[in-house]
């Protein structure tokens, strides 16, 4: 998997906290046009995209914000865990304290608790802007 699509309001706050994961920003752009309308199935698209590139540079997360037509609230913003649909995306982290730290400046807050997986990992959810989740591992010894 080479690319996510996360829909997003606040495109300068997703795109921060994000950053904060270190991800680099490769690139910003405004899409509109018949091609874009034909990609994405809707008609009179406008948008801004932000794509960020992962740490390794195997991965990106593709953030767009649509200005027309405006974008729709498929399930609640808090769903929880057991709700249908892509619930998570997983990064592999150094220091799970400090970047739940450094993520919480970002109004992330945690789902659950911080616990740990036998004598192989550290794990938690947490929650940032516009409701998204992100699973942080650290493994350890």
């Amino acid at each position: 998997m080479d690319n996510i699509l996360i829909v997003v309001d606040d495109l300068e706050a997703a795109t921060a906290f994000f950053a904060e994961l270190g991800m680099e920003v490769e690139g910003k752009a405004p899409v509109e046009g018949p091609s874009v309308d034909s990609v994405v199935g809707l008609e009179g698209v406008r948008a801004d995209i932000v794509m960020l590139r992962t740490p390794d540079g195997h991965g990106r997360v593709e953030l767009t914000k649509f200005h027309t037509p405006s974008a729709i609230s498929s399930e609640p913003r808090n769903a929880p865990s057991n709700t249908l649909g892509m619930r998570r995306i997983m990064f592999a982290v150094e220091d799970l304290d400090d970047v739940v730290a450094r993520l919480r400046t970002h109004g992330a807050e945690l789902v659950g608790e911080v616990a740990q997986y036998e004598d192989s990992y550290r794990l938690c959810f947490i929650r940032g802007p516009e409701g998204i989740v992100l699973g942080l591992a650290e493994q350890l010894g």
